[in-house]
């Protein structure tokens, strides 16, 4: 069982909190990525809550939102954990690697549902990978295969 419970819901980019927005436009002016949001392909949150209770819960958050935006060459993710300042970030598709997680190595070990994202990011010196966590509802599991398909269509 994964350590956390987590909900996804598709909306639009002017439904995320205003926090999120804001860290979003500041990301993009800061790196002068342009209108890279005029053809957002979706657009999701996602609520992680930590299920593991008791004396050692484990490493990571209590409680995160995310939002991820996808468009035919970008990934845009803002995060933000137990209240912390929000983090955005961006890359382009085709600098990115995105695999299942449930078909990954580390399954069996630390069952849990989302992507696996390698590459560059934006704001990053160097190559990444990252372990992006989705609901398996309907907008987490139509969020996942748009992201795989549009990262394979991106390298063509």
């Amino acid at each position: 069982m994964a350590d956390y419970k987590r909900t996804s819901r598709e909306c639009k980019f002017e439904e995320l909190g205003l926090d999120f927005i804001a860290a979003i436009n500041a990301h993009l002016e800061k790196y002068k990525l342009g209108p890279i949001l005029n053809d957002v392909l979706i657009c999701i949150e996602v609520k992680s809550e930590k299920t593991k209770k008791g004396l050692f819960p484990g490493p990571g958050p209590k409680f995160a939102e995310v939002a991820l935006i996808l468009t035919p060459r970008w990934l845009v993710q803002t995060i933000q954990a137990d209240n912390q300042p929000i983090i955005a970030r961006s890359a382009r598709l085709e600098e990115l690697t995105v695999s299942d997680y449930e078909k990954g190595p580390f399954f069996q070990r630390f069952p849990d549902h989302g992507v696996e994202v390698s590459g560059h990011f934006t704001d990053a010196g160097e190559n990444s990978t990252s372990f992006v966590g989705l609901g398996t509802d309907a907008a987490g599991v139509k969020f996942k295969e748009m992201l795989i398909r549009s990262v394979q269509e991106a390298k063509r």
